[in-house]
């Protein structure tokens, strides 16, 4: 894979007249108002692009109520099988233990670069009148690689020991630890995705993210990583801004930025910023890609207050689903996806609530059907 672009593997041929689909993708609805969002999506992607086969696993509180297992090995295998999948918001209970499906999926799969495309929408008034900025986030490593340990655990308590061994450490023996690895190999190939991503798409900058002056081990490998690799850059700029001024630029002056890149946590925390710059977070799609296999998801969460009630936006559903039929080679069909999205905007009379509006789920989804071109 390239990063977004180029095509799965295409069913050809087809017996007793009936054509096989162009594309087999798994679905996986997800939890909260995921089922409602996905459902929203997939009616503007059967619309627009007919040739789909869709292949539905669950994952969530769902399967582990069915299957016992959060994300069960019949679901992993799918995406394998069809090498591209998009997925509602699914819900880790907080505090219990349960890993995350969403950092499971990750990396489970390899999924090494988050693409969160974050752009002005007409129709939805904010601050800043055009922001257009595309979060490039590394996925498998840092804080969120899920090495951690309870406090008072044994594991821990070896740790601390360890740690006064070999470095003269004091850690409190109250004190739960996570460890935040950043290797080489892990920012060379994300550095390469952005810069690969930066030239294919004609964007002029990237800027990179970190607090290497604290962390010189971790953000300062990334930092330095990304400033020496011999990669064909292009005309594209390289610039690194410590984190905390990233930030403080950001909600300032949001349309000088082009691409961000950043590790994991930085990412996570910086594309929920960029949502606040647009509107919110239920315009935001999501790519999750690696060399193999790539996952779409939106980058909001499953609200469950609002689950069943048919009034979640699911225009980042359907906007991640636009990113997915790019990534299929349908470029005319995502483009008439977003051309439909803005055109429904721009109306300003069909709109959920968190626009200001009291539209249903539904109701978007058939705007958008509706707005696509004849």
């Amino acid at each position: 894979m390239n990063g977004g672009e180029g095509s799965t593997r295409d069913a050809v041929g087809g017996t007793g007249g009936v054509a096989a689909p162009r594309h087999r993708v798994t679905t996986i609805p997800g939890d909260g108002i995921g089922p409602e969002v996905a459902a929203a999506a997939r009616r503007v992607v059967d619309a627009v692009c007919p040739g789909i086969e869709w292949v539905e696993r669950s994952a969530g509180s769902v399967a582990l109520a069915e299957h016992g297992d959060l994300l069960p090995d019949a679901t992993l295998a799918s995406i394998r099988d069809t090498r591209v999948a998009i997925k509602g918001p699914i819900t880790t209970p907080v505090g219990t233990g349960f890993r995350s499906v969403n950092v499971a999926l990750r990396q489970e799969l390899d999924l090494f670069a988050a693409v969160r495309p974050t752009r002005s929408h007409p129709g939805v008034p904010t601050r800043h009148g055009s922001v257009d900025i595309v979060v490039i986030r590394e996925n498998t490593e840092d804080l969120y690689r899920g090495i951690e340990f309870a406090a008072g655990s044994p594991q821990a308590e070896a740790l601390r020991e360890e740690l006064r061994r070999i470095a003269d450490l004091e850690v409190r023996p109250d004190a739960g630890v996570t460890l935040k690895p950043i290797s080489v190999a892990g920012t060379r190939r994300i550095v390469r995705f952005a810069f690969e991503y930066a030239k294919r798409n004609r964007r002029a900058r990237i800027t990179l993210g970190h607090k290497a002056g604290i962390m010189p081990t971790s953000d300062g490998l990334f930092l330095r990583v990304a400033r020496e690799d011999p990669i064909d850059r292009g005309d594209v700029e390289l610039e690194d801004v410590q984190i905390d001024h990233l930030t403080a630029r950001l909600v300032r002056e949001p349309g000088r930025f082009d691409i961000l890149l950043l590790p994991n946590l930085y990412g996570d925390i910086i594309s929920d910023l960029c949502a606040g710059l647009v509107g919110g977070l239920g315009l935001i799609p999501g790519a999750n890609i690696g060399w193999e296999y790539a996952l779409f998801e939106p980058v909001h969460g499953s609200a469950p207050d609002i689950a069943g009630r048919g009034v979640a936006n699911p225009i980042a559903m359907i906007l991640s689903a636009a990113m997915m039929l790019r990534h299929l080679g349908e470029l005319p069909a995502a483009v008439a996806v977003e051309t439909a999205v803005d055109a429904v905007l721009r109306g300003g009379t069909v709109r959920t609530a968190d626009l200001g509006g009291s539209s249903s789920t539904g109701e978007i989804a058939e705007a958008i059907v509706a707005a696509l071109p004849g």
